[in-house]
């Protein structure tokens, strides 16, 4: 109680779209969106910005400067936005495409700073590309396990992965761009992520290059089938994904089984 009474006037509401228009919105990011003070957004397409403006009329784009040569600028632009508005004393909601809390930097710094600033702050979770993913896919991550990486990341850091469990890529158009996507500079970082991939799965081994339902409940994702070797020349654009099914099924450690009581598996 007594943190309750420290806090300053103004809170922050950070909630997610999800993937599809409306269809994807939960009714507790709907009840936030329509009793805030202040609407601002970060959204895919105009389509859902006029439809926010009418369940709020403060409805407000966050600034997206693609001239920035670094996203991270961009970013933090959009952050410093949603805080002059919380400061105002203002309940602002900030509305993101998907799931606020993934591939969002902006709605994590705008949380922790609102707090740090003594100002109540809280994100709602939306539906993300995973969550999609594993939808059409038919992926269960519980049954062999779920490795999830950002592509250039996943590069650049070396990153231990199990050939055996379910890898997943994200943004693969931008290996090695910090700025925004370029239809003409990712063919090469495909290949090097082809190149790294094949010592473990070999050339052969079949992936997915894959894009969720965006914005209509009537569209269908993208689900294209390649082999490793042909990862080069897939047609990829800035919300397109690999997923990297295992190669083979990892074997029981009977001794373990032992140890846990585990007669049979």
């Amino acid at each position: 109680m007594e943190g309750e009474l420290n806090l300053k006037i103004g809170s922050l509401t950070i909630v997610g779209m999800g993937i599809q228009l409306v269809g994807n919105l939960t009714l507790g990011a709907k009840a936030w969106i329509e009793q805030a003070d202040k609407v601002l957004f970060a959204l895919a397409d105009p389509v859902t910005a006029k439809w926010l403006k009418q369940l709020n009329t403060t409805a407000e784009a966050l600034p997206y400067n693609m001239n920035n040569q670094r996203r991270r600028d961009t970013y933090e632009e959009m952050t410093a936005k949603i805080l002059t508005e919380v400061r105002k004393g203002l309940n602002v909601c900030a509305v993101f495409y998907g799931h606020p809390g993934v591939f969002a930097d902006s709605a994590h710094a705008a949380i922790k700073q609102a707090r740090e600033e003594g100002f109540q702050a809280q994100m709602l979770p939306g539906i993300s590309a995973e969550d999609c993913l594993f939808a059409d896919l038919g992926v269960d991550p519980g049954k062999n396990g779920c490795q999830s990486f950002e592509a250039t990341d996943f590069l650049i850091r070396r990153r231990k992965f199990d050939s055996t469990s379910v890898l997943i890529l994200w943004q693969i158009a931008m290996v090695g761009n910090l700025g925004f996507y370029e239809r003409r500079g990712h063919i090469q970082g495909l290949k090097i992520l082809a190149e790294v991939l094949d010592k473990d799965y070999g050339a052969d081994h079949e992936v997915i290059v894959y894009e969720a339902a965006v914005y209509y409940p009537v569209c269908l994702p993208v689900v294209e089938r390649i082999s490793l070797s042909k990862l080069p020349e897939a047609k990829v654009t800035e919300v397109s994904t690999l997923y990297v099914p295992p190669k083979a099924m990892t074997p029981v450690d009977r001794k373990m089984m032992v140890n846990l009581g585990i007669n049979n598996c």
